[in-house]
């Protein structure tokens, strides 16, 4: 059983050395476990520090790509180095390494497809009073796309079976952690949270700039992802809506028609019929983007078995490092 324990770095010269000092070596049902850390074009020596501290994989982009293709890129090459699980964990030593054993547990005991580190993050002492609050509106927003039990949306501490990692596809050039979740409900993943610990962080967020922006991305990738995933009910919903909306002018113009008062209501009729009409148009647009959806199976299946293919070919041969 091969780990490789994964961590995206966005300029950390500083924090990185401490991360993977607290990395175990040997864990209990782990023949080996092996280090991957994924420069995201940092302008520090993140690499060279990488290096010089054994890391067994490095690569490095020589332009800043984003934490999602930072994720995604070492998932591929986690996978073609061989790995049985992949372990993602953040560079900012923010999360405890001895929770290792916890978080690989539900995998090795063929309990889960993926395994996320629960930081209890709504009772969190070094995250303010409205990061708390947030943090827990958007677990609950995402539990409910998912179709999970999501206690902490964007915990970055995650375990992966191969499987699990193969059918992996983040769209989003802004993170990983929320598009993962939902794909994973959409795909019928079996995904466990464990209680895991964390330390205050030694910076300030890459990814959070201000909470307005990180609302509205988060806002932005859920959205789409529970839109991709799950079409005819997204619009469903919206049409709904509107065809509500617009019987209820059709109905106040029936009423005065019947009554023989319509003739001065004709705008209540041009009312309804537009949103009437608007949301007869958006049940037949869900229905053409659920025939689109089941397209888009069928070609994550040809584009799973492909991956699979090419991985088993390849899972031999250690992956070129890029500078």
């Amino acid at each position: 059983m091969k780990l490789i324990i994964q961590i995206p770095c966005y300029n950390e010269a500083e924090t990185l050395p401490a991360t993977l000092r607290d990395l175990p070596r040997q864990l209990p049902g782990i023949d080996t476990i092996e280090r991957l850390v994924i420069d995201d074009g940092s302008w520090d020596d993140t690499a060279q520090v990488a290096r010089e501290c054994g890391v067994d994989y490095v690569h490095r982009f020589t332009q800043h790509q984003g934490l999602a293709r930072a994720f995604t890129t070492g998932l591929e090459i986690a996978l073609r180095a061989g790995a049985d699980i992949i372990v993602n964990t953040d560079a900012d030593n923010q999360y405890d390494a001895r929770d290792l054993p916890s978080l690989l547990a539900p995998i090795l005991e063929q309990r889960a497809d993926i395994v996320v580190g629960d930081r209890g993050v709504g009772h969190l002492a070094h995250f303010s009073l409205t990061k708390r609050a947030l943090q827990r509106l958007g677990s609950w927003v995402v539990q409910h796309a998912s179709g999970l039990n999501v206690p902490d949306a964007t915990s970055g501490f995650r375990a992966f079976t191969r499987e699990a990692a193969l059918r992996m596809i983040v769209l989003s050039d802004y993170s990983y952690t929320l598009e993962t979740l939902i794909q994973a409900g959409a795909r019928r993943l079996k995904v466990v949270y464990v209680p895991v610990r964390t330390r205050p962080t030694l910076r300030a967020s890459r990814l959070i700039h201000n909470l307005p922006d990180y609302v509205w991305q988060s806002a932005q990738t859920i959205v789409r992802a529970y839109a991709m995933f799950q079409p005819m009910r997204v619009f469903l919903i919206i049409g709904a809506v509107l065809i509500i909306i617009g019987i209820i002018p059709a109905l106040r113009f029936l009423y005065f028609f019947l009554s023989g008062r319509g003739a001065g209501h004709i705008q209540s009729l041009i009312f309804a019929a537009i949103f009437l009409i608007v949301g007869f148009q958006v049940l037949l647009i869900g229905l053409l983007a659920d025939l689109v959806g089941a397209n888009r199976k069928i070609l994550e299946e040809i584009l799973y078995r492909l991956r699979k293919l090419e991985m088993s070919t390849t899972a031999d041969h250690r992956p070129p490092t890029a500078d």
